[in-house]
């Protein structure tokens, strides 16, 4: 499987990439985040008032229309990724509404019948040498305290798992499924589920540090006592540690120990965003201003810009024009 990694070693043009820019630098393939500011990839949904509303014939003819749209705009974007050459691609987690409620199974029904739509646009990514993730809502906490919670919560990972398995995506982390660490202050509840996982969700599954519960030194020992990669989010870790900026020395020392997480570390991902108004705050800024020099050798970073392709394209990392 690494053969298709193809990233390389060669001059970097100029980028923002911080006071200590190393000369030569891994390429790195930027991710773009679910969809575009324009229209090109756009997905349509459903509220759970106007969908309750509906008797069960009409709950079935409107997901399956939803849902074909939805399965035809993922195959679109894949050719978007391909024409621009974008070679990271997160799988937005809201493509197919309702299809977690508990005890109504139309969207599962729905989905088993447009297995060949889905299986198609997932080899769409792999034709074109895309790698596909997914980030599903951080209202996916499987260590809270509650246990209607924790059911919830295993139920919805466990239909993104089925999801990414419809589209023939891999049950590796190269095709990851990122959570953040959930409840605080329950990092060993969080390792104790983690083995009894799903094996659809299990072999996919990554942990990203956040700014506020949970750090790389929280999850880290989670990670390695489960085989579970950690993905590094920098400004996250700013955020929480409280740091200057994203050139402090210990975020070049935390993508190291984040990648001997990694089998195989090629397939390292971070993820890479700026806050709006300075270093400390935590919405994200529009573009990306500064690439941490940390992240110089780094082959995956996904872009959390409110810009998307706009972000993409002013890091030199996509085309900006080409047609799909």
């Amino acid at each position: 499987m690494g053969t298709r990694l193809g990233h390389r070693q060669v001059l970097l043009r100029p980028l923002p990439l911080g006071r200590e820019t190393q000369d030569r630098m891994t390429v790195p393939a930027y991710g773009l985040v679910c969809l575009t500011t324009g229209p090109e990839i756009r997905f349509r949904t459903i509220t759970l008032t106007r969908y309750r509303a509906l008797n069960p014939d009409q709950r079935y003819g409107t997901l399956l229309e939803l849902y074909a749209d939805n399965v035809a705009r993922v195959r679109r974007a894949a050719d978007y990724c391909a024409a621009r050459g974008i070679r990271l691609y997160r799988l937005s987690s809201s493509l197919f509404p309702m299809l977690d409620l508990d005890g109504d199974d139309t969207g599962a029904q729905v989905l088993t019948h447009l297995a060949p739509q889905l299986r198609d646009a997932g080899h769409a990514f792999q034709d074109h040498g895309i790698r596909v993730l997914m980030h599903p809502e951080q209202f996916i906490v499987l260590n809270s305290d509650r246990p209607e919670v924790r059911e919830s919560s295993l139920r919805a990972i466990t239909t993104h798992a089925q999801v990414m398995d419809a589209l023939n995506l891999e049950r590796s982390t190269w095709n990851l499924l990122l959570l953040h660490g959930g409840k605080g202050g329950r990092a060993q509840e969080l390792q104790a589920i983690i083995p009894d996982l799903p094996d659809a969700v299990r072999l996919r599954l990554g942990l990203e540090n956040d700014e506020r519960a949970y750090s790389p030194r929280d999850l880290l020992p989670v990670c390695e006592a489960t085989g579970t990669p950690l993905i590094l989010d920098a400004h996250h870790h700013v955020v929480h540690d409280r740091l200057p900026d994203q050139e402090d020395p210990s975020v070049r020392e935390w993508v190291l120990a984040a990648r001997r997480t990694w089998t195989p570390p090629e397939w390292q991902v971070v993820h890479l965003s700026n806050g709006l108004d300075g270093p400390q705050d935590r919405r994200h800024s529009w573009l990306i201003d500064q690439v941490p020099s940390a992240y110089h050798d780094v082959p995956w970073i996904e872009v959390e810009a409110k810009g998307k392709e706009e972000a993409l394209v002013a890091l030199g990392a996509c085309a900006p024009t080409l047609s799909t």
